[in-house]
């Protein structure tokens, strides 16, 4: 096999809760990962020249150790002495800083794609622990679908799926620093715990109104105030019908979840005629509606 083309899928949390920081600097968290049908094209190419060579269509992204699916690329050729080269094409769709796992989305397409492409016979769980040492959220980014996800964030267990809905995506024009958050997340004390065993039961239940009454993310506490335009988004969201609307990750990413793709639409319009954000998506979750 020469090449792979490969479909990078965004996630959302559903749920995110930190329980506490570790004396390595890592969170350990409890949160609930849904991967969605916003997708970045990843395109892998087996070269003759030896080496690593990434672009992407977006001029500001680094090409070289400072991207993340370039890293994932070094580490499969360095342990398995890999003496051809490679071309990684990133073609990106999922808003960038945004707290949808974009970066480890890539990173965990590079790492399946060499896998076969050069045939080096890794099965899934150990492209995952590999895909740990790259960063907290690789290891789900292989595994996809509806995911407990405990301990830094790779101790992964595959929950039922989420029920049919329509999700939109408003990513607001700022950029969140993960670190900065989660760094502010230390200086204060969580009162509001959201409600991860709730959104576990929603989901064995098939019941999305119980699914979007139980989520919540500790993160919008120090987020939110930082870009109160996050809160707005919210807001507009729930006044135009949505189920339930939450920041996704460290943010400024918002999703609202709703039951008929009319009424998303008519959301996405108002947010987009208000100008809260500009990058405003509907879509769908990957694996609702199976049993």
């Amino acid at each position: 096999m020469k090449q792979m083309e490969l479909k990078a899928l965004a996630k959302i949390n559903l749920g995110l809760d930190v329980l506490g920081r570790r004396e390595n600097g890592y969170h350990d968290v409890r949160m609930i990962m849904q991967s969605i049908y916003l997708y970045d094209e990843v395109k892998i190419e087996r070269t003759e020249k030896p080496g690593i060579e990434l672009k992407s269509n977006l001029y500001f992204l680094p090409t070289g150790e400072g991207n993340i699916a370039y890293k994932a690329a070094k580490m499969l050729m360095e342990e398995f002495q890999i003496t051809e080269g490679v071309r990684i094409t990133l073609n990106k769709h999922i808003p960038v800083a945004a707290g949808m796992a974009g970066g480890s989305s890539n990173a965990a397409a590079v790492l399946f794609g060499m896998n076969k492409i050069f045939e080096l016979k890794l099965t899934q769980q150990e492209l995952m622990e590999r895909g740990v040492r790259l960063g907290a959220d690789v290891p789900y980014c292989i595994m996809r679908g509806t995911v407990l996800a405990e301990g830094i964030g790779e101790e992964l267990t595959t929950l039922m799926p989420m029920p049919k809905c329509f999700v939109l995506i408003a990513k607001p024009p700022v950029s969140v620093s993960t670190k900065v958050v989660y760094e502010a997340l230390d200086a204060k004390e969580i009162v509001d715990h959201p409600d991860i065993n709730g959104l576990i039961a929603g989901l064995e239940h098939r019941d999305l109104k119980e699914i979007a009454a139980c989520m919540g993310n500790v993160l919008e506490d120090v987020t939110i105030p930082m870009h109160p335009v996050i809160e707005e988004i919210k807001q507009e969201m729930k006044r135009s019908g949505a189920l339930n609307a939450m920041m996704s990750g460290s943010g400024p990413t918002v999703f609202g979840l709703f039951e008929t793709k009319s009424a998303a639409r008519k959301a996405q319009e108002r947010i987009r005629k208000k100008a809260l954000a500009k990058q405003v998506y509907v879509t769908n979750m990957h694996g609702a509606g199976r049993n």
